[in-house]
């Protein structure tokens, strides 16, 4: 793990929260916020369920599948958060994905009303440009997951994108024309996690299922979409708990897998 010249200090200013947030270190730079709460975890040193790495710049940072996330130093929140759900079988893991991608869409919310939806699996879109995203990694134990680092990436008060980002990506800066304070985002952020993981314990997988279907980029909407070069119209129909993306074409549902098909922001 490489980690740059940082300030370390732990807090615990309240919250409104039981847990998540409650302890809180602030690093100025790291190479990825989820590499350092992994490092942490794997120390002997127990770290309580909820605590949140944060940094002004993380110069490393990782989506899915690998990809580079970019993120403009001090202005943006780049957070990791440790939970223990080893109340959650494998096969389920999933709905952990569900819980924390709801969580941060309801947060968003707040501070616009219109356009903010989930882009399968795991990415916060706004309209067709993506706002942010999540990585959640697993530790796991058996059939269970000891636990999960959960990273979080947000486009908040950056206002310029280079040139083969801006026609992809936004900001809340971009949206509302005005600044976000970045500590009251996360209180919000923490809060709606705290929430939906809370019901995601209470084994409320229903609900999880129905409200993150309904938040989807373009569920129920006829879209242009790309598998091995070929275009194919589709219409999302739903997700199956592992994850996979139940897609209908031609009056036939089919699923896919991450990075199996290519979204595209055209019809």
């Amino acid at each position: 793990m490489i980690i740059n010249k940082y300030n370390q200090h732990l807090q615990n200013n309240t919250f409104s929260t039981l847990f998540v947030g409650q302890n809180r270190i602030k690093l100025l730079a790291v190479d990825s916020t989820n590499n350092f709460l992994k490092n942490l975890v794997s120390k002997s040193e127990p770290l309580p369920e909820g605590t949140v790495i944060m940094a002004d710049d993380q110069f490393a940072g990782r989506g899915q599948q690998e990809n580079t996330w970019h993120a403009e130093p001090g202005k943006n929140l780049t957070i990791s958060i440790l939970l223990k759900p080893k109340f959650l079988s494998l096969d389920k893991q999933f709905l952990l994905n569900m819980a924390i991608s709801i969580a941060i869409n309801k947060a968003l919310t707040f501070y616009v009303a219109n356009g903010i939806s989930i882009k399968w699996p795991n990415d916060i879109y706004y309209f067709d440009k993506k706002l942010g995203g999540v990585l959640i990694e697993n530790s796991v134990t058996g059939n269970t997951i000891k636990t999960a680092v959960i990273g979080i990436g947000l486009n908040i008060n950056q206002q310029e994108f280079s040139e083969e980002l801006k026609s992809k990506a936004t900001s809340l800066h971009q949206i509302l024309q005005q600044d976000v304070n970045l500590d009251e985002l996360l209180v919000e952020i923490c809060s709606q996690i705290e929430s939906l993981y809370l019901l995601l314990k209470a084994g409320n997988y229903t609900f999880l299922r129905k409200t993150y279907v309904e938040k989807l980029y373009k569920f129920e909407k006829p879209s242009i979409y790309r598998q091995n070069g070929e275009l194919f119209e589709g219409t999302i129909k739903g997700v199956t708990d592992l994850g996979l993306l139940n897609v209908e074409q031609n009056g036939k549902i089919k699923e896919y897998n991450f990075k199996e098909i290519e979204f595209l922001n055209h019809t």
